[in-house]
């Protein structure tokens, strides 16, 4: 792998020990100039240290570093083109909104008009304008968000750094900053690097998803290629949820004799399972209300498996039912299933 006039940032053969714990274990990664790269992965995975690699908090016990094509090893933060959003905001309670923002301009002894008007047009990018003379305290959470976005572009950043920015939002707040970091992006044509341990983040927002585990990057692609392709039993399980069948059970269900993924929303129920190519008769276990959705657990073949079925399709514990799929819902991985 080597760096191209178009790579943002280049990983080659990463890694980062904090005595015999290898928090990054031998990682490859190209992220292109624009892209809105996400890494996912549940906590101790990885994902943070190498964020945290790119910007120079830590650096790599082996392997090399590019940013831009330049070398990042040594670099101290401040040298690099990258700024990083917390997910603690990490703002200044004493200071004004437009303060914070200006902060890092008046470190730098950047002329007062100067920094005050740069700090403005970031809160302006962000939909935060007669904010300024406001605190923090008298701030959402959503426009306390903002306000670190605004400080963290003031600087006119090459690469952004995004560390579960979104962790502490509720969930309507969540996804409205999803829109606006999607916006953000499109408007802006940044390089962004989002860490995240939720996969609904990672697959609404990326260009590309890498999904991490145990120090390592077990696939790379795009959203629609990790949900719809995982590699491997831990993808299939992590990224969203899905029923992992064994190589002895997959040809029961119509598949091949490997490591098999069945997502539930790919199950139909009842008359609608009649037109597909996989039919079984099921027993219904239990179903659970989720709003436009029931989650649904059968019985099929001696296994319990998770379906998804419409909210108006109500089914009695311990009902037969006719069940399907079609045999494109049946991805058989490469994997061998050992990295779970």
């Amino acid at each position: 792998m080597t760096s191209t006039s178009a790579t943002a940032v280049l990983f080659q053969n990463v890694s980062r020990h904090f005595g015999t714990v290898r928090a990054v274990d031998g990682v490859d990664f190209e992220i292109g100039q624009g892209e809105f790269f996400a890494m996912l992965g549940p906590s101790g995975s990885g994902k943070t240290t190498c964020l945290r690699l790119i910007a120079g908090f830590e650096q790599p016990t082996a392997g090399h570093i590019e940013i831009f094509g330049e070398t990042a090893e040594g670099l101290a933060p401040n040298r690099r083109d990258v700024n990083t959003v917390f997910q603690d905001y990490a703002l200044f309670p004493h200071m004004t909104v437009l303060n914070n923002v200006a902060y890092a301009l008046m470190v730098r002894g950047v002329p007062r008009a100067e920094r005050e008007k740069r700090a403005r047009e970031a809160l302006s990018l962000v939909r935060l304008e007669g904010m300024d003379a406001r605190r923090p305290a008298q701030l959402s959470g959503g426009q306390r968000q903002r306000v670190a976005l605004a400080r963290a572009l003031v600087n006119r950043p090459k690469v952004l750094l995004l560390d579960e920015p979104l962790g502490a939002l509720d969930l309507k707040l969540r996804e409205e900053m999803q829109e606006e970091l999607r916006r953000l992006h499109k408007q802006l044509g940044l390089t962004f690097v989002f860490v995240t341990h939720d996969q609904g983040e990672a697959l609404s927002m990326a260009d590309r998803v890498a999904v991490f585990n145990k120090g390592r990057i077990v696939q790379v692609g795009t959203p629609e290629d990790i949900y719809q392709r995982p590699t491997t039993r831990f993808v299939a399980d992590f990224v969203g949820s899905s029923n992992i069948l064994t190589p002895d059970q997959a040809p029961r269900f119509g598949g091949v004799s490997r490591w098999t993924s069945l997502r539930p929303e790919s199950i139909l129920i009842g008359a609608a399972a009649d037109a597909m190519d996989v039919r079984q008769t099921a027993e219904v276990i239990d179903q659970q209300f989720q709003g436009a959705m029931r989650k649904t657990r059968l019985k099929i073949n001696g296994l319990e498996i998770c379906a998804m079925a419409p909210a108006s399709q109500t089914l009695g514990v311990g009902q037969a039912a006719t069940v399907g799929w079609s045999h494109g819902a049946l991805h058989a991985m490469d994997g061998e299933g050992n990295d779970v």
